[in-house]
C-alpha cells in the first residue's frame, strides 16, 4: 500500500484534546498551522510512515451509516473543503466525548486535507487525523563560537505515530476507505480509538478472508482438536506447518483441496466443517470455500502460527518440516523424551 511521494497536505488544524473523565477540556486552533517545505515533509513522515499495514476497513454504525459521526464530518469536508476548520473542531469534540477512560492520555489532535493519496491504484483525497499522547524528550545543541551548550525541549516524535486514520474520498456508500494506527492499542481503553471515536469495519476482501481463514484453522487445531482426539504436540505442529504452506505455495484457495492436503482424514474434516461454521457465526463472518490468497496476510499470520514445543524450562525444539523425523517416547523411569533424526548438522 503506498501513499505517494506526491502527497500533498493542502491544510492541517491542531487541537488539544483532553481526557473527559478528569475535565481537561480541549483548545482549539483558529487558524491552520503554516506549513514550509521543511515542516510539511516532516509532517509526511509523522503522518504516513506508520501507516504500514494492508487493512482496510470502513466506516460503519449499528443503525445507520450516517450516524457515524466521522462519516458525517468527513462527508462535509469533502463536499466542501472550505469547512474543515468548523469539522475539524467536531472531530475534536468528538474525540473528547469518546475519551472517559482514566488512562486514555491528552494529546494534541491534527486534522488534514490530503491530496493525491494513493491506494489500491487510485489517486484519492483523505482526511488524515492523527493524535499524539507521548512526548519524548530531545536534546538542542547551541554553539557560540568555539563554545557549545546542549538544552532540553519535549516534542512529537516525527517518526512515531501514537494513532491515526486516513479517512479516503471513495466508496462512500460503504463507509469511505478507512486505513488505521494504534500504537498504544493495550487495554481495554485503547480500543476507544477504533470502536468508540472512528468504529469501523474490516472491509470483506482477499486480505481480510485469508486473514480469516488461517485465523480459523489456527483455533481449530490447536483448541478443538485437542479436545476430540488424542494428539500429540508435534502432529498439531505439522498440521499448523502444512496449513500455512498451503497458503504460502497457492495463489488461490479452495477449500476441497485444502482440507485434503492439511487435514487428510475424513472425521477430522467433517469437525473442521463444524468448526468452521461456527466460528463464522460467533465472528459474524462469510467463510468462502474458493478466494484469491493475500501474500501480505498470509506474511502476517505466519508470525502466529508457533513451531516450538517447550520441554519444561529447559528445551524448546522448533519443528519447521517433516514430522516423520521427530518421535516422542516414555523411558522406563517416567521421563518424556524426543528423539530427532536429522542428515546434517548446521
Amino acid at each position: 500500500m503506498l501513499y505517494g511521494e506526491e502527497v500533498e497536505i493542502e491544510s492541517v488544524f491542531l487541537h488539544q484534546v483532553g481526557n473527559k473523565s478528569l475535565e481537561d477540556g480541549c483548545v482549539f486552533s483558529e487558524e491552520p498551522l503554516k506549513l514550509n517545505e521543511n515542516i510539511e515533509s516532516a509532517f509526511k513522515r509523522y503522518f504516513f510512515d506508520s501507516f504500514n499495514s494492508n487493512e482496510v476497513y470502513h466506516l460503519t454504525h449499528d443503525v445507520d451509516i450516517k450516524l457515524n459521526e466521522l462519516y458525517s464530518y468527513v462527508t462535509h469536508i469533502f463536499e466542501n473543503t472550505s469547512t474543515l476548520k468548523e469539522q475539524s473542531v467536531n472531530i475534536a469534540r468528538h474525540l473528547y466525548r469518546c475519551s472517559e477512560h482514566p488512562n486514555i492520555k491528552s494529546g494534541e489532535l491534527c486534522v488534514a486535507l490530503i491530496r493525491d493519496c494513493h491506494l489500491d491504484g487510485e489517486t484519492l483525497d483523505a482526511v488524515g487525523i492523527f493524535k499524539s499522547e507521548n512526548k519524548e524528550t530531545f536534546l538542542k545543541v547551541l554553539k557560540d563560537g568555539n563554545q557549545f551548550d546542549v538544552e532540553s525541549d519535549e516534542g512529537i516524535n516525527v517518526g512515531k505515530l501514537d494513532k491515526g486514520c486516513l479517512i479516503f474520498n471513495a466508496r462512500k456508500e460503504e463507509g469511505y476507505l478507512v486505513t488505521v494506527v494504534d500504537q498504544t492499542n493495550k487495554g481495554v481503553e485503547a480500543r476507544f480509538w477504533s470502536d468508540e471515536f472512528i468504529h469501523i469495519k474490516h472491509r470483506r476482501d482477499v486480505y481480510f478472508n485469508t486473514q480469516n481463514v488461517l485465523s480459523a484453522c489456527k483455533s481449530f487445531v490447536s483448541e478443538q482438536l485437542p479436545e476430540e482426539y488424542t494428539m500429540e504436540k508435534a502432529d498439531q505442529i505439522d498440521l499448523l506447518n502444512k496449513s500455512i504452506n498451503y497458503f504460502k505455495e497457492n495463489e488461490q484457495f479452495n477449500q476441497e483441496e485444502f482440507e485434503g492436503a492439511v487435514f487428510r482424514d475424513p472425521e477430522i474434516i467433517k469437525s473442521f466443517h463444524t468448526f468452521n461454521d461456527q466460528y463464522a457465526d460467533e465472528n459474524d463472518l462469510e467463510m468462502p470455500e474458493h478466494f484469491h490468497i493475500s501474500k501480505e496476510a498470509v506474511k502476517k499470520k505466519a508470525r502466529v502460527f508457533k513451531s516450538v514445543i517447550k520441554l519444561d524450562k529447559n528445551f524448546h525444539i522448533y519443528v519447521h518440516g517433516n514430522r516423520d523425523k521427530i518421535e516422542k517416547g516414555v523411558e522406563s523411569d517416567g521421563r518424556s523424551y524426543y528423539k530427532l533424526y536429522f542428515d546434517k548438522e548446521a
